[in-house]
């Protein structure tokens, strides 16, 4: 029922030439670290809102907090992009608090719409994330030991397929009547519109900075170890540092238009691509 009440709504996700791009490889690093930046917040008011209903009969049976909680790796991906200080920097866009307000309105007092939060948002990142990982470590020449990536990957999942077909049949057995998985459905289809805005606020977001004529990408785009460990002990970074620089620098798309394609399609990619192997 899930899967059919989403599939409009996640065929005209998947139709987008923005998907298309990420898909590509059409990634820049500013993008990236806007995206997961929302992601943090989004999840921080999931995971908030299923722990205080992991108790509840109507979501219980689906709380797998140990296999699928995101916010520790997304606070792991925010230091390693924006340093120590990093809770101080990333913005909130007001479509990612609308976000927000809807999950935490859902955890206080409806709790069996976490369902469908939670389907679309957890199963979807593990059904797509080691694609979506491997796109963005090529695209953005992140580390092979994987810093920057830890939000795609699950070590309480052994067996990604196994574990969705436990968690298909776990939800497929919640004890719902007809009215409340209706309306179980319709919070899905919502989770997705949602998601929608945020692509779009931040689709403004970029293109607004390249009218006018602000920098898109941030003096620091990367803090890797080592760099931290040349700027604590030593001089400024030498000739490899810069060739990172410029590397990071060479991949920034140039146009407006393509910015913002990009900038948007990497959350739409995480939703629609995912579901698709659901």
């Amino acid at each position: 029922l899930m899967k059919e009440a989403t599939k409009e709504v996640h065929e005209q996700a998947e139709n987008t030439p923005f998907m298309k791009n990420f898909q590509k490889g059409q990634v820049s690093l500013h993008e990236f670290k806007l995206v997961t930046a929302s992601l943090y917040f989004i999840y921080s008011a999931l995971e908030e809102e299923t722990e205080r209903n992991k108790d509840n009969p109507v979501y219980a049976p689906v709380h797998f907090p140990a296999e699928l909680h995101r916010k520790a790796a997304l606070e792991k991906d925010l230091e390693y992009f924006y340093g120590s200080n990093w809770r101080e920097e990333i913005p909130c866009l007001e479509a990612t608090q609308k976000y927000v307000e809807r999950l935490h309105y859902v955890g206080k007092n409806h709790p069996e719409l976490l369902v469908a939060h939670a389907y679309t948002r957890y199963l979807g990142d593990l059904s797509g994330g080691q694609v979506l990982k491997k796109i963005a470590q090529k695209a953005l020449q992140l580390p092979s030991t994987g810093e920057g990536l830890a939000f795609f990957t699950f070590d309480g999942v052994s067996n990604a397929t196994k574990f969705k077909q436990l968690y298909r049949s776990r939800m497929n057995a919640l004890e719902m009547d007809l009215a409340t998985k209706k309306r179980v459905l319709e919070e899905a289809k919502k989770s997705f519109l949602l998601n929608i805005q945020v692509f779009e606020a931040l689709q403004e977001l970029v293109s607004k900075g390249q009218e006018n004529g602000y920098p898109m990408q941030p003096k620091a785009e990367l803090r890797t170890r080592s760099v931290n460990k040349s700027h604590e002990h030593g001089p400024a970074p030498g000739k490899e540092s810069e060739r990172t620089n410029r590397r990071h620098t060479d991949m920034m798309p140039t146009t407006p238009l393509v910015r913002w394609i990009l900038a948007i399609g990497f959350l739409a990619t995480t939703v629609a691509v995912a579901l698709f192997a659901m």
